[in-house]
């Protein structure tokens, strides 16, 4: 088996992990784990041959875009205290605390080296903890918190990392010096993430084609990832602040085929990028393995003591600050996203999994420092950062789901209900208001008047089916079951013509683009 074939394997199985995970109530990204590490001991699956300073550029951007395109800038905005205290502060107390006990435990380990390996474990993986969160139910607040802290903690954890980094390899560190680098990181990776914003925004309008707009935003995170890395910014920020801004500026209500064709392309990256990311930290634990030839019961402990590091801090850190960020709350006047009780504190601290970004920023520590000598500790620092993947991945992965079952944790069905209800409701009356708009300045029969009005109804009940109930209850039963009726009708008539149409497909002399282009209009039909 070569390399390109071990991708297809990969690929395939991040397609079939999915409905498999489904099946048995496992996340996908730890099935993919699992079947890397699989891999990786068969003789025949050859070495992963992926230079390590490739890893976070070829997987994180697709990921990262993936994710913000789920949320909202005024989502992260309003719940930015939680996501502070997460993805900013307690990246920083991991950081310290373990370096502190890695600089203690690990003879001759220098504390540049141990601030790399505390902040390379640091940042749970945001890919792993929306992924398992999405499958398992989970209140959509938890769900939020999780998306924001996996997706900046990231900036925090690289930017220290790469601090560490350089101050191991040159021998030169100055916490003055430091902190100026991490601002203008930010700031560097903010600029570029608005200015490709802008441009991808402005290009979006000229191309006008759904192909080449949907092909455009494959390219802008790669594009802010490679620029702010050049300009000393952070990669991942500038990502997540150009996918927010497109997010919220480069949306056309009525540009259908883009939002349909978009969100199907971009749940298949999604998917697959995915399935490969967590697959490569399977196959890359044969490398771990290598490094502690002869001293496994030594190195199993420091990677022991640093698992339960992490584990441990994490808890202590989220008990007070869910606390502090409940009593703030009940000061403010709007809405934020933060654990509602114990169960939900312990369910988001268990889903703290460490995955692609911890993998590629352990493979991609130097070889040697700036005299030429050996980096420092580089193997038992790779290894105790494996040691941490795997405890916190798979363990905590496969976990999971029976502890949320166990603690009864689960999202409120009945509240969601009643915002897609709301929602309808007020799409609906949007299309009547505008129906009068009409019809003010447009003389319309009374019976294309009155059609109208019931397609004005019909869009909010194809959103949220309940509303009709509400509707029944002001006295529009017949409507409904007219309507029920219409709905039944026109799909099987739509079906009847989607059939002919691509019967004509095998036909001889049939255009087989016209046939799809033709089919693509009724498609799009039947979703109206």
């Amino acid at each position: 088996m070569d390399q390109l074939a071990l991708l297809f394997v990969l690929m395939l199985g991040a397609v079939v992990s999915v409905p498999v995970g489904d099946r048995f109530g496992l996340p996908s990204p730890v099935l993919m784990t699992l079947l890397g590490i699989v891999l990786a001991v068969l003789p025949f699956v050859p070495n992963v041959d992926i230079p390590p300073e490739l890893i976070l550029p070829l997987l994180l951007p697709p990921l990262l875009y993936a994710a913000v395109r789920r949320t909202s800038w005024r989502q992260f905005a309003a719940n930015k205290r939680p996501i502070f205290l997460l993805a900013v502060a307690l990246v920083f107390v991991t950081t310290f605390s373990v370096a502190a006990v890695a600089h203690a435990v690990v003879p001759g380990l220098p504390l540049a080296a141990a601030v790399a390996l505390g902040a390379l474990v640091a940042p749970p993986d945001p890919v792993a903890a929306t992924a398992v969160a999405g499958q398992l139910g989970l209140p959509r607040r938890l769900v939020s918190i999780l998306e924001g802290e996996g997706l900046f903690n990231d900036v925090t954890a690289i930017v220290l990392y790469h601090v560490a980094i350089a101050a191991a390899v040159s021998g030169d560190f100055t916490p003055s010096t430091a902190a100026l680098e991490l601002v203008l990181s930010a700031v560097v990776a903010v600029a570029v993430g608005v200015g490709l914003g802008w441009g991808a925004n402005r290009l979006m309008d000229l191309l006008g084609d759904a192909t080449l707009q949907i092909g455009l935003t494959l390219l802008v995170p790669y594009a802010a990832y490679v620029l702010a890395e050049e300009l000393h910014g952070s990669g991942v920020l500038a990502v997540l602040t150009c996918a927010l801004f497109l997010a919220e500026y480069a949306t056309d209500p009525d540009d259908v085929m883009t939002r349909l064709a978009g969100h199907a392309f971009w749940d298949i990256v999604d998917t697959l990028v995915t399935g490969v990311a967590f697959g490569l930290i399977g196959l890359e634990l044969h490398n771990a393995i290598r490094t502690a030839s002869g001293r496994w019961g030594e190195m199993l402990g420091w990677a022991g003591i640093v698992v339960a590091v992490v584990i441990v801090v994490r808890l202590l850190w989220l008990l007070p600050a869910t606390w502090l960020t409940q009593r703030m709350h009940a000061r403010r006047d709007y809405d934020e996203d933060i654990p509602m009780s114990w169960r939900e504190t312990v369910v988001m601290w268990w889903s703290g999994m460490r995955g692609v970004a911890s993998v590629a920023l352990a493979l991609a520590i130097p070889l040697s420092t700036d005299d030429g000598g050996p980096f420092p500790d580089r193997d038992e620092i790779v290894f105790i950062a494996f040691g941490v993947i795997m405890a916190t991945l798979v363990v905590q992965g496969l976990t999971l789901p029976w502890l949320v079952r166990r603690l009864g944790v689960r999202a409120d069905s009945e509240r969601e209900q009643e915002l897609e209800r709301e929602l309808a409701v007020r799409a609906a009356k949007a299309a009547k208001r505008r129906l009068r708009e009409i019809e003010s300045v447009e003389e319309l029969p009374e019976e294309l008047s009155e059609q109208l009005l019931r397609r004005a109804f019909e869009i909010g009940v194809r959103i949220s089916p309940d509303m009709g109930e509400d509707e029944r209850r002001e006295g529009h039963e017949h409507r409904v079951r007219r309507l029920k009726r219409l709905r039944r009708i026109q799909a099987e008539m739509m079906s009847a013509a989607r059939h002919e149409v691509l019967a004509a497909r095998s036909e001889p002399g049939a255009d087989p683009e016209i046939v799809d282009r033709v089919l693509r209009q009724l498609d799009v039909r039947s979703l109206k």
